[in-house]
């Protein structure tokens, strides 16, 4: 759907399906085999190196024309088209590595970036873990040592990084770190340990500076490994590719209903539309809006337990309830994780709430985790945030 429209693909894979790259690879692998089987043997490629839709081949220069109009022969359904870059000043470029001819005929190896290249990373000042940022030089650094051939052309590159890499404030030690790092190999000095000394399992945690490196290290102790993981990063933030969908036609959700005469909220989960759910609590509400008590009454319905915290706040205070400013806190299809993040919300906001409801032992646990640091969540406001609350607690909830 786009912009209101619906759409239906007629042809080819789908975007976005797993499914679609693998075909793709072995409709080409059939397509390629046919062709350089059928090719006129004038034209054939002494070699012939594919990854994905680039390819790398070897032929007369005079049967260039000659071999890609045979290649766009082959499909029949004309969707697949091949275009060539013939070699140019003794130069030719394969995925990012430049292929350089030599006088002699020889030939060497160097990086390849794009005339719109920026040398762009990853910011040292953001907030990621350390690990991610030495990735970025050890990935730059392993690199420039694998794919380059001569020692003077690694020269110019280690350069090259290091300028690119310390405009985006990298230090010097970082450089240093990873290149004694590459020095000493990926398995030297490396034993194997012992079974009883292997990792019970792993765990992802959202990163959080000062706090899951702390984490971290608690789990070492019960060999427990854990990874990083940015939580609310400028993507998440700001692209949203596909279409809005209405609040109402939301799904496995978080939400929260406010009261407008007092200051309390509701806060529920449900796997339905959030329409259907609101529609349910407004004819409860309509329903409860519509008994008068007197005030016997009124005080005897106080001890009686309704099934909606909204109907009993109604019953027992006469409040009225802002529907139109109800909102979604947040969305879980995992029906646990989703009462997880309930109870988070509900956690945040425990003095402000009608009716705290715990709906299984994962909750209670949390309850528990959290009551033991009442000002746990304040402490860190701005820092931490539902979302990181969640995925610390979704990380450890199987070890409590």
């Amino acid at each position: 759907m786009f912009d209101g429209v619906l759409y239906r693909q007629k042809f080819g894979a789908a975007m976005g399906s797993p499914v679609s790259p693998i075909m793709a690879n072995l409709y080409l692998e059939d397509l390629e085999a046919k062709a350089i089987a059928t090719a006129p043997i004038e034209a054939k490629p002494k070699l012939w190196k594919r990854y994905v839709d680039d390819i790398l081949d070897v032929l007369k220069q005079d049967q260039v024309k000659t071999m890609n109009d045979h290649l766009n022969q082959i499909d029949k359904t004309e969707s697949i088209k091949f275009t060539y870059e013939p070699e140019d000043k003794g130069k030719i470029p394969f995925l990012d590595v430049l292929i350089i001819r030599k006088e002699d005929g020889s030939v060497k190896l160097c990086i390849y970036r794009k005339s719109t290249h920026t040398d762009q990373y990853l910011k040292f000042q953001s907030h990621h873990p350390i690990q991610h940022k030495l990735g970025v030089v050890r990935t730059l650094m392993d690199r420039c040592q694998r794919i380059v051939t001569e020692e003077e052309d690694r020269k110019e590159e280690e350069k090259h990084i290091r300028a690119a890499l310390k405009c985006c404030g990298y230090p010097e030690w970082s450089f240093n770190t990873v290149k004694k790092q590459l020095q000493k190999g990926p398995n030297k000095n490396k034993q194997e340990k012992p079974k009883e000394e292997k990792c019970k399992g792993s765990v992802l945690l959202p990163y959080v500076q000062g706090v899951s490196e702390c984490i971290h290290r608690i789990l070492l102790k019960f060999k427990i490994a854990s990874a990083f993981k940015p939580m609310n990063t400028l993507r998440q933030t700001l692209v949203h590719p596909k279409d809005k969908r209405e609040i109402g036609d939301n799904s496995e959700i978080v939400y929260q209903i406010p009261c407008k005469t007092c200051d309390k909220s509701y806060i529920g989960e449900t796997g339905r539309k959030f329409k259907v759910r609101m529609k349910e609590h407004q004819d409860e509400a309509n329903e409860a809006s519509t008994k008068h008590f007197t005030r016997a009454q009124r005080k005897a319905s106080e001890s009686t337990q309704n099934e909606s915290a909204i109907m009993e706040h109604i019953a027992t205070k006469n409040h009225t309830i802002s529907w139109e400013k109800s909102k979604i806190l947040a969305r879980e299809p995992h029906i646990t994780r989703r009462w997880i993040r309930e109870s988070i919300h509900i956690t945040l906001v425990t003095r402000k709430l009608l009716l705290c409801i715990r709906k299984s032992a994962s909750l209670s646990s949390f309850a528990l985790f959290c009551s033991k640091w009442p000002s746990f969540p304040a402490s860190y406001s701005g820092v931490l945030n539902e979302c990181t609350l969640f995925g610390l607690f979704q990380s450890l909830i199987r070890y409590l």
